[in-house]
């Protein structure tokens, strides 16, 4: 396959889909890794300039969908810490500390654990409205939480109750 006869269609499309150039080419380049990354689903004999941009339109749509539920998810922690009273100091700690190791998190766990952590999304829907099978949905989510819970001490306090029988409750 050579895409380099479409690279300027594709960039092209990804300008008017941006709006801006440097996010139109970081979109070019995010839009034909995943095509050589799912080079076999290509058909041989198809035209390959709809297929490339088939790409970087879902590429785009992604993208977008990703920023919007960052966000919400920003909004409701905010307004959430907007109309609660001041907290503690150390429950403050505890909030930016899981907030940035919420930030840390990879894409894609983070992206799994704010639709069904935060927004409540059902993990049936999670997994359609992100277009992976549920047991990839359930390992990201099941990673993504121990990373939170390794980043933010906790897995060391559930630990140390584990042998007395208690349960940690925060």
């Amino acid at each position: 396959m050579d895409f380099s006869k479409h690279l300027g269609v594709l960039r092209r499309y990804a300008l008017v889909l941006t709006r801006d150039g440097e996010r139109a080419e970081d979109l070019v380049q995010e839009a034909l890794l995943r095509a050589l990354e799912g080079a076999r689903t290509w058909r041989d004999g198809g035209d390959l300039r709809k297929w490339l941009l088939s790409i970087v339109h879902n590429t785009h749509v992604s993208r977008v969908r990703r920023q919007k539920t960052e966000r919400e998810a920003e909004g409701v922690v905010a307004a959430q810490s907007a109309g609660a009273h001041a907290p503690p100091q150390t429950d403050g700690v505890d909030l930016g500390q899981t907030m940035r190791a919420l930030m840390d998190l990879p894409e894609e766990q983070r992206e799994v654990l704010v639709l069904v952590a935060i927004e409540g999304v059902s993990y049936r829907d999670a997994a359609d409205c992100l277009g992976i099978p549920m047991g990839t949905l359930m390992s990201r989510l099941g990673r993504a939480r121990a990373a939170l819970r390794a980043a933010t001490g906790r897995s060391t306090a559930e630990k140390a109750a584990a042998g007395t029988g208690l349960r940690v409750v925060r």
